[in-house]
């Protein structure tokens, strides 16, 4: 079934839910703009600051708008509660499994897209009736998988039969199609809005992405097996010292405590968590999130009438 149909959208595009970054009002631009916006609830710590944005994204929208839930946090029992009570359309998860709450989710018309990095999660999932799931590759940015999103798609299509969303290295309308001829129905993006003029994030961060080259991204975590891709910094080659000689992940926890805050609201480029993607090579120019999606769509639209013509 064709993904703006499901989602009552113009274009096929899911903004992902970042923590720290996808506010309500930065959801709303993103709806407003075509695509689906998405409340990200990773950061939040109180049912309050969570009520707040949803309300500000109803206030600044009447276009549809998703709201992420990791599963782990303390308070996902409030706030897939507070999307029951505000009616939010979608909702997407991660970090966790949502079984407890789809079946009051379903009764209240509510479609459910969780993120899967492997196709044997994705197919526990449609087990418990999801409507859909979002395929992230490791390319992402943040806390990440091990699969490529070229291998991986292609694996949850097959396993599954319900909508693919595809995410994790997706930038322009080259790579909109390649996951598309995959299988997917749409596509998930992260690092391609933090240059968004509307991206809530500080403008050294913003900065940091739009300069970047592929060569200075960097996954930490690897040994402990808590993987996070970022941007290089102080940080990142700190941790990456501390965690080859042998700091416990507990320890490496409270060294990256608040890093991702450092970034985005104190514009701390050195000590701060610069999550992003290896798309960020592609990501140069800060400009409004509408010029963003409408690039992405119309240059999948061009590639694939080269395809046509061939």
């Amino acid at each position: 079934m064709n993904l703006q149909n499901i989602f009552g959208t113009k274009y096929p595009i899911i903004q992902g839910g970042m923590a720290n970054i996808a506010t309500g009002e930065f959801a709303a631009a993103v709806s407003n703009a075509g695509g689906l916006g998405t409340i990200g609830t990773g950061g939040m710590k109180t049912e309050e600051e969570v009520r707040k944005n949803i309300e500000a994204c109803k206030n600044l929208t009447d276009k549809p708008f998703a709201v992420n839930i990791m599963l782990l946090n303390p308070n996902a029992d409030e706030v897939a509660e507070l999307v029951i009570e505000y009616k939010v359309p979608i909702v997407t998860t991660g970090a966790g499994n949502p079984a407890k709450y789809i079946d009051k989710w379903k009764e209240n018309g509510i479609k459910i897209f969780p993120v899967v990095p492997t196709s044997s999660l994705a197919i526990r999932m449609e087990r418990l009736g999801v409507d859909g799931v979002i395929a992230e590759g490791t390319e992402a940015g943040g806390h990440i998988g091990d699969i490529s999103t070229m291998a991986l798609v292609p694996q949850v299509c097959d396993a599954v039969n319900i909508p693919v969303i595809a995410a994790g290295g997706i930038a322009d309308g080259r790579q909109m199609l390649a996951v598309k001829a995959l299988g997917a129905e749409g596509v998930q993006i992260g690092t391609s809005l933090l240059v968004a003029e509307e991206c809530p994030i500080h403008q050294n961060f913003k900065e940091k992405v739009a300069k970047a080259k592929s060569t200075n991204i960097v996954v930490t975590g690897r040994i402990g097996g808590i993987p996070v891709r970022l941007i290089k910094n102080k940080m990142s080659n700190e941790y990456i010292k501390k965690e080859k000689e042998g700091w416990e992940k507990e320890q490496l926890e409270i060294f990256t405590l608040g890093g991702l805050k450092k970034a985005v609201i104190d514009g701390d480029v050195e000590n701060g968590s610069l999550m992003a993607g290896q798309v960020v090579g592609q990501v140069n120019e800060i400009r409004p999130v509408k010029e963003i999606l409408d690039g992405l769509y119309n240059g999948y639209l061009k590639e694939l009438e080269k395809i046509k013509c061939l």
